[in-house]
């Protein structure tokens, strides 16, 4: 196993820590924010790895973005529970990852791959950028999280939106 997919695999084994740390001690130490940023790093690292050393794998195609989603959904499925975050707008982040994940699939099994998109791109920020400040156990910058929440649930529709729209040909519409 290489090292860009060994960080794959090292961010789905933080993914259960970081959920436990979240748990047991909130938001009120770094524990979380730490391994939630462990985890994220790992993100840009694989990909820094598998591309500077051409150690893209099929393996690495598949697992990359599901670790991505794991990340993500757990930190908002956790910040619903704790209250930080309304289920609706957890909601969308979600239904959006799950969508789009089963939606490159597709695409995959009919050798169609999808390339990340600006607006993927500035999804994906600003929701580690939420997460990241609701993690803070710094008191004054709730209002600045919650505006990088519903800007990230704005990105993450948008993105969801752009992807169909520029991909639809792989749902073969005229088929159904």
């Amino acid at each position: 196993m290489n090292i860009a997919n060994k960080l794959t695999m090292l961010r789905i084994l933080l993914v259960p820590v970081f959920v436990i740390a979240l748990m047991l001690v909130g938001t009120d130490t770094v524990i979380p924010l730490l391994l939630f940023s462990i985890a994220a790093a790992t993100d840009a690292l694989d990909g820094y790895f598998a591309r500077s050393r051409n150690l893209i794998t099929t393996f690495g195609k598949f697992l990359d973005p599901i670790a991505d989603k794991l990340l993500v959904i757990s930190a908002f499925v956790m910040f619903v529970e704790m209250g930080l975050v309304p289920g609706w707008a957890a909601l969308i982040i979600i239904s959006r990852e799950l969508i789009i994940t089963g939606f490159r699939v597709i695409a995959a099994s009919n050798n169609v791959t999808i390339a990340a998109s600006v607006f993927g791109k500035i999804k994906t920020i600003t929701q580690f950028a939420a997460i990241i400040l609701m993690l803070l156990p710094m008191k004054g910058l709730e209002t600045v999280a919650q505006v990088l929440l519903y800007l990230s649930v704005i990105a993450t529709a948008l993105s969801g939106v752009d992807y169909v729209i520029k991909n639809k040909e792989v749902l073969d519409l005229d088929n159904i």
